[in-house]
């Protein structure tokens, strides 16, 4: 169906950064993580130009600690980083402004980490063969402040207009339904909890693999949209018997406790005023028409 919002009340602002460099910690000094079981890995981890994974492939699986596909975009400092991962919407169109790629479009696909450190952003893969660390990327930013209406108590994150728009939606009594590949019970919410949800992203946990398999959450692709039962994600994550919050797959899995794929929360309501049925086509890859 066809939702109405507030398309003209919008506003359109750029916000940008550069290809962020993956880092470590200055200390401690040696570089390693521990997984759930507490055994030592080193695997590459969020940041840079990943050249081989891409959204609408597989989320689990890759010797990686919550990867980003495609590239990852962080602010000069933090107050302009901030403002990067708060106002830039999944599904938002960015270009490259220098160096070899200057001129390439790119779709924002996620947003990274507890303390919203980086934007994910989708080029195909032969385009990033040309871009470098350190390239400038500005995003045309707009959807902050989207209101749905007769739906004005579901409350949308990071959410374009152009996606909503192409989400598998209907209206029953009053309920937002949208089409989902899966639900992910309240008790697998893993880090993120508690902490903002205008910004960053939200892990489901994975260490419990025969659960995920009973689920079916252990098939999920990178760009699925998904949805957390008992979640509510207004103004931070927390639990709420009847909330519902919607998001897309932004990361990979990881071997850590706590930190399964990581995902990008875009809707949320408190009290059975958003819903969910299946459909496991529902990928962004797919409804953003994404190039490999």
């Amino acid at each position: 169906m066809t939702l109405s919002i507030n398309t003209d009340d919008l506003i359109a602002v750029s916000v940008g950064g550069a290809i962020a460099h993956p880092g470590f910690a200055g200390l401690p000094a040696e570089p390693y993580r521990l997984a759930a079981d507490g055994t030592p890995f080193l695997l590459p981890t969020f940041g840079g130009i990943v050249y081989n994974v891409s959204v609408g492939e597989r989320a689990f699986g890759w010797a990686a600690d919550c990867i980003h596909p495609g590239v990852s975009v962080k602010g000069a400092d933090d107050v302009k980083n901030r403002g990067l991962n708060v106002f830039a919407c999944v599904g938002n169109t960015a270009t490259v402004m220098t160096g070899q790629a200057q001129g390439a479009k790119g779709v924002v696909t996620g947003k990274s980490g507890r303390f919203s450190e980086q934007v994910i952003v989708h080029f195909p893969k032969d385009v990033r063969t040309k871009m470098a660390v350190g390239d400038q990327i500005v995003v045309k930013a707009i959807g902050t402040g989207i209101e749905i209406s007769g739906h004005e108590a579901v409350a949308c994150k990071g959410l374009s207009p152009d996606l909503l728009g192409k989400l598998s939606t209907r209206s029953e009594n009053g309920v937002l339904k949208v089409g989902v590949v899966a639900t992910i019970p309240p008790h697998l919410v893993g880090a993120g909890a508690g902490l903002t949800s205008e910004g960053g992203s939200l892990h489901m946990q994975s260490t419990d693999r025969a659960l995920l398999a009973e689920l079916g959450l252990d098939t999920l692709k990178l760009g699925d949209i998904v949805a957390f039962g008992d979640t509510d994600s207004r103004y931070n994550h927390g639990y709420l018997r009847g909330a519902t919050s919607i998001g897309v797959v932004g990361q990979t899995d990881g071997p850590r406790a706590g930190y399964g794929p990581g995902i990008t929360v875009l809707m949320t309501a408190p009290g059975g005023q958003l819903s969910t049925f299946e459909d496991r086509s529902a990928n962004i890859a797919t409804l953003l028409s994404l190039e490999p």
